[in-house]
C-alpha cells in the first residue's frame, strides 16, 4: 500500500512538473526593449518566432532603469537594451541576479552638433549634453577628452564621472541627461553624446552620419545584449529566439534600414563568431 501510494505521489508530481514545464513553452516570452533600432529588430524577429509557433511579447520602455527591474519582478523574461557594461554596473549596485546569454547590436557612440562644424569652433561656457547614468557618461567624457576638449584624471576609464574632469580650459557646462532623451537635448545645447541610431529613429538620419567624432567599433564589451535571470537563463524559448535574431536576414535588413542604411554606425558582434 505504501509503495502504490509513493508511486501515485511520484507520478503525480512528475505530471505537475510536466504541466508547468508545457505551460511555461506555451506562455509568451515577454521581452523588454527600448524605442528604435532595438525595438525595430527585436519586433522582426518576434513576427518570424510567431510564425515557427514561438509567442513573443515585446515591451517599450522609455528609460534606462525599468527595464531590469521589471525582469528582476519577472514581469519581463528578458531584456535587450543594455551592454556589458551597463549591465556589470547594474548588478553591482542592485543585487540582481542576471545572466547575459547572447550578443547582440554594438553601437557607435558618438558627438552630435547642430550648433557647430568643428570642436575649435565651441565657445567658451558652451553647454554639453552627456548621459546621467555613470557606464555611458564615463564613455561620454572619454569621446570628449578623445576630441581634445577635456582632460579627465590619469588612469580614468569608462567608469569615469564628471568629477573626474581636472581640465576643462574653455569652462564648458556640462548638462545631465537620461540616455534616451538626449537625442531631445541636442537642440538645446551645443555639443551633445548619443547614439546615432537614436537620430535616425528621430528622423535624423543626416545628423546620425556626420557626428563630429565617433567612438571606435571593436569593444564587444559594449554590444547590447539579451538579459535573463539567472534562474530562467537556460529557457529553451530564450535560446531559440536569440538564434532566430542572430541568424534572420530580415533582421539584419532592419537594423541596416534603423541606422538609416548608414553600416559604419554599428557593427553585429556575434557574425563570424562560434
Amino acid at each position: 500500500m505504501k509503495t502504490s501510494t509513493h508511486r501515485l505521489a511520484t507520478a503525480a508530481l512528475a505530471l505537475s512538473a510536466w504541466l508547468c514545464s508545457t505551460l511555461a513553452l506555451a506562455a509568451p516570452l515577454k521581452i523588454g526593449v527600448t524605442p528604435g533600432a532595438l525595438a525595430d529588430s527585436i519586433e522582426v524577429a518576434a513576427g518570424e518566432a510567431r510564425q515557427k509557433g514561438l509567442d513573443v511579447k515585446v515591451i517599450e520602455f522609455t528609460d534606462w532603469t525599468t527595464p531590469n527591474t521589471a525582469l528582476a519582478s519577472g514581469d519581463l523574461d528578458i531584456n535587450y537594451f543594455q551592454h556589458q557594461a551597463f549591465l556589470d554596473n547594474a548588478i553591482k549596485e542592485s543585487g540582481y541576479k542576471f545572466s547575459s546569454v547572447g550578443l547582440g547590436v554594438l553601437n557607435n557612440l558618438a558627438l552630435f552638433s547642430k550648433k557647430v562644424k568643428r570642436f575649435d569652433d565651441l565657445k567658451e561656457g558652451a553647454r554639453i549634453a552627456v548621459a546621467s547614468d555613470p557606464v555611458n557618461q564615463g564613455r561620454g567624457l572619454l569621446l570628449l577628452e578623445k576630441a581634445g576638449l577635456i582632460k579627465l584624471r590619469p588612469g580614468t576609464g569608462w567608469r569615469g564621472t564628471l568629477n573626474d574632469v581636472v581640465g576643462n580650459p574653455k569652462k564648458f557646462k556640462f548638462v545631465e541627461v537620461e540616455g534616451p532623451q538626449l537625442v531631445r537635448a541636442i537642440d538645446d545645447v551645443d555639443l551633445a553624446q548619443g547614439y546615432p541610431s537614436h537620430f535616425v529613429n528621430a528622423g535624423q538620419a543626416e545628423l546620425a552620419s556626420n557626428a563630429l567624432l565617433y567612438s571606435d567599433k571593436d569593444d564587444v564589451y559594449f554590444a547590447i545584449r539579451f538579459v535573463t535571470r539567472n534562474d530562467n537563463a537556460n529557457d529553451p524559448r530564450v535560446k531559440q529566439f536569440v538564434k532566430l535574431y542572430q541568424d534572420s536576414p530580415a533582421v539584419r535588413a532592419r537594423i541596416l534600414k534603423s541606422y538609416g542604411g548608414d553600416s559604419k554606425l554599428f557593427v553585429l558582434p556575434w557574425v563570424g563568431k562560434p
